[in-house]
C-alpha cells in the first residue's frame, strides 16, 4: 500500500469546510490549550528527532507547529517521509508548549498540536527551489515565474497580494461613498493607431478585420458621461503590445475614473482622498493635504523631468547670465543659438570615481550631449579640465549661484532649454544612486512624497511627422486663457491635463476632456493633421455623440499595479500581479504565447508569412 493510503483513516466528508478543519493555522492561542482542533494546510517544515517528529503546518492564516510522536500512534510516523509542502490533514490536541520552547516570533509559538490522526491530501514532489524567503534573491526570476504557483506560497509574495487585496477595497469603499458607480467597460474595441502598439484580436465572423484589445476605456467613459451617468469608475484591465521593464506589463490594472460638470481642482481633492483613504488604511499613515501643484516648465526647470522625485533636493541652477561672456566654447555656442547652461551641485561627489563619472558621461551622451563638464570644489578650489576657461568672476559667480562647498561636484549642460533639462534630469537621478550607496543620501522605505504636474504643453511637435501630436491625447481641453493662440501659436497652448507623481514616478494621469464637438474636431483636423475621413473614421461615433448635450467632465487612470508596487516596496510590479509575464512578455508558467493550429487560422482567415 502506498504512503497516502496507509494514513487515509480517517478522511473527512464532503459535506463542508467545518469537516476540513475546525480552526486555521494561525488563529491557535492558549485560549484555545486544552480542545481538539481539526487543521489543515501544508507542511512547510519538519525535523524528526528520532520518533518524535514536529512539522510547522502552514494555511494562509499563518503556522502552527505539530508534534508527531510516531511510538505512541505507529501509523502517523510516515508522515515524517512526505516531502515538504505536501499537504495534510490532522486532528489532535493542543496544548501549552513549555517555557523553554516557546517561540516567540511565532504568533502561534506558545502552543503546539500533538497529533494522534493524519490525513494526506496531496503528497508533494520534491520542490524545484527552496520557498523560504531567505532563499528567495539566491533563485532566477525566471525559475520562479516558471513554478509561479510555488512561488506565491512564500510569505513575502503572499502578503503582497493580500496588500493588493487590501489596497483595491480601499479604493471600492471610497469610490462607493463618493456616489461613483462601478462599471464594466468592453475590453475589446477598434484600433486606434494614435496611442501605444496595440494588442489585434481578429474576427471570425467578420473576415479581415479586427478588434483591438483596450490601451484604456477613455473613449468609453466619455459616453458614459453623455449618457447622463456622471460618476464612473472601474479596476480596468487595459492591454498595450510595447516593449516591456519593471514597470510595465503588456496587460494591466488602473483605477479608471470620470466625472461629470468638474474642473481640474476638483479631480485633484477627489484623488487626494482617494490616496488618504489607501494610505491610513492600509498603511496605517496620515498624508498632508492639498498635495503641492508643480508647473510642467517648472518642474522641468528645477528638477529635469515631469516626474520628479522630491525625496531629494539637487536642483537645477540656470547659469546662463553668470556665463553669458564665457570663453568655453561649449558654453558659448549654445548661448549664442539661444540656448541654456544649467548645472546642479551633487553635493559630498568631489571624490566620484573615474568609472563613475564615465558613466554619468554615458548618460549624458544618451540624452544628447557631447559630453558632460564638471567643476569639483577640492582643497578650496574648483578643479576640472574646463576652470581655466573660466574667469575668477565666472567661477566665483558658478560658486555663489550653486553654493558649492568642500567635497561637492558641479555638473553642467549647455543645449536648447529642454534638451539641457533633461540631461542633467538624469544626470540628478544618477548621482543620487551614487549618493545612497556610499550612505550619503537615506530614503526611508515610507518616505512617500505626492505631488501633481500641471500645464503641460496640450500639442508637441513631431520633426518625423511633420506635424504636431498631442502630448497626452487628443481629447485633452486646452487651458481656456490659451485657447487664442491654438491657430497663431498652437506649441503654446497649455492642456487641462495633470499627471500624479510619487517619488519620481508617475503614479496617473488624466485631463478635463473636450467635450465640444467644433473644437474636437478642430484639434483632430486642423492641428494634429488627421484627415477627415479618417477622423470620421475613428471618431465619428464621439463627434455624433456630443452633438447631444454633452457635460463638461474630467477624469484620471492610476496605474494599480505600479501603486501597490510602491506601497509594499518593491521596484517591480512582477512582483504584485499574481501570474506576470516575463520581460519578453511570456507567461514561463503557461507557455504563452504559443503556436495554434492550422485549422484555428483557417477559421480566422488568417495565412502566416
Amino acid at each position: 500500500m502506498d504512503l497516502q493510503g496507509r494514513l487515509e483513516e480517517t478522511l473527512p466528508s464532503e459535506d463542508g469546510m467545518a469537516d476540513w478543519r475546525t480552526h486555521r493555522c494561525g488563529e491557535l492561542g492558549l485560549g484555545n490549550v486544552g480542545g481538539r482542533v481539526r487543521l489543515a494546510g501544508w507542511m512547510q517544515s519538519k525535523r524528526d528527532h528520532g520518533g518524535l517528529g514536529f512539522i510547522d503546518l502552514r494555511d494562509r492564516s499563518g503556522l502552527v507547529q505539530l508534534v508527531v510522536d510516531g511510538t505512541v500512534h505507529a501509523n502517523l510516523a510516515h508522515l515524517m517521509d512526505l516531502h515538504c509542502e505536501s499537504v495534510i490533514a490532522v486532528d489532535g490536541l493542543l496544548v501549552r508548549r513549555s517555557a523553554e520552547t516557546v517561540n516567540e516570533k511565532l504568533a502561534t509559538g506558545a502552543v503546539e498540536v500533538r497529533v494522534d490522526r493524519a490525513t494526506v491530501l496531496g503528497a508533494a514532489d520534491v520542490l524545484p527551489f527552496p520557498l523560504d524567503d531567505a532563499h528567495a534573491d539566491l533563485v532566477g526570476e525566471e525559475l520562479r515565474l516558471t513554478y509561479r504557483y510555488l512561488d506565491l506560497r512564500r510569505e513575502k509574495c503572499r502578503q503582497r497580494l493580500v496588500q493588493r487585496h487590501r489596497i483595491q477595497t480601499a479604493v471600492r469603499n471610497y469610490l462607493n461613498g463618493q456616489e461613483f458607480l462601478e462599471i464594466d467597460l468592453p475590453i475589446l474595441f477598434k484600433s486606434t493607431p494614435e496611442g501605444a502598439r496595440e494588442f489585434l484580436v481578429p474576427s471570425r465572423l467578420h473576415p479581415g478585420e479586427f478588434y483591438a484589445l483596450a490601451q484604456s476605456p477613455q473613449q468609453y467613459k466619455q459616453m458614459l458621461m453623455v449618457a447622463g451617468l456622471e460618476r464612473y469608475y472601474s479596476m480596468a484591465r487595459c492591454f498595450r503590445d510595447e516593449d516591456l521593464r519593471s514597470d510595465r506589463q503588456p496587460e494591466f490594472t488602473q483605477i479608471d475614473l470620470e466625472m461629470s460638470f468638474v474642473g481640474r481642482e476638483d479631480i485633484h481633492r477627489l484623488v487626494e482622498g482617494l490616496l488618504q483613504s489607501i494610505w491610513r488604511d492600509v498603511l496605517g499613515l496620515n498624508l498632508t493635504l492639498p498635495l503641492p501643484r508643480l508647473p510642467f516648465h517648472e518642474a522641468m526647470d528645477r528638477y529635469g523631468s515631469d516626474k520628479p522625485d522630491l525625496r531629494f533636493a539637487l536642483e537645477l541652477v540656470d547659469l546662463s547670465s553668470a556665463l553669458r561672456h564665457a570663453k568655453l566654447q561649449i558654453f558659448s555656442n549654445a548661448l549664442r543659438d539661444g540656448g541654456v547652461v544649467k548645472a546642479l551641485n551633487a553635493k559630498g561627489l568631489a571624490n566620484i570615481s573615474q568609472g563613475e563619472l564615465a558613466t554619468l558621461e554615458e548618460t549624458a551622451r544618451a540624452m544628447g550631449a557631447p559630453g558632460l563638464a564638471f567643476l569639483a570644489m577640492v582643497n578650496g578650489q574648483l578643479r576640472s579640465p574646463i576652470a581655466k576657461f573660466l574667469s575668477r568672476e565666472e567661477q566665483d559667480a558658478i560658486v555663489a549661484a550653486l553654493q558649492l562647498q568642500e567635497g561637492d561636484v558641479a555638473f553642467f549642460a549647455a543645449a536648447p532649454w529642454e534638451t539641457a533639462c533633461s540631461i542633467l534630469g538624469r544626470v540628478r537621478l544618477d548621482c543620487a544612486e551614487l549618493l545612497k550607496k556610499r550612505g550619503q543620501l537615506h530614503l526611508s522605505s515610507n518616505s512617500f512624497h505626492l505631488l501633481w504636474i500641471t500645464d503641460f504643453p496640450l500639442l508637441t511637435y513631431d520633426g518625423e511627422q511633420g506635424r504636431h501630436v498631442a502630448t497626452h491625447h487628443p481629447f485633452t481641453a486646452p487651458i481656456p486663457e490659451d485657447m487664442p493662440l491654438l491657430d497663431s501659436n498652437p506649441a503654446a497652448v497649455r492642456g487641462q491635463h495633470y499627471d500624479l507623481v510619487l517619488n519620481g514616478m508617475e503614479l496617473g494621469g488624466g485631463s478635463i476632456r473636450i467635450h465640444s464637438p467644433q473644437l474636437q474636431r478642430k484639434i483632430f483636423e486642423d492641428l494634429l493633421k488627421i484627415p477627415p475621413d479618417i477622423v470620421e473614421n475613428r471618431f465619428g461615433y464621439l463627434l455624433r455623440a456630443f452633438r447631444y448635450g454633452t457635460p463638461p467632465h474630467g477624469g484620471i487612470a492610476i496605474g494599480f499595479d505600479r501603486l501597490v508596487a510602491m506601497l509594499c516596496g518593491t521596484d517591480s510590479i512582477r512582483d504584485v500581479v499574481a501570474f506576470p509575464k516575463n520581460q519578453r512578455g511570456v507567461d514561463l508558467m503557461a507557455r504563452s504565447p504559443a503556436p495554434v493550429a492550422e485549422r484555428q487560422l483557417k477559421e480566422l482567415s488568417i495565412a502566416l508569412r
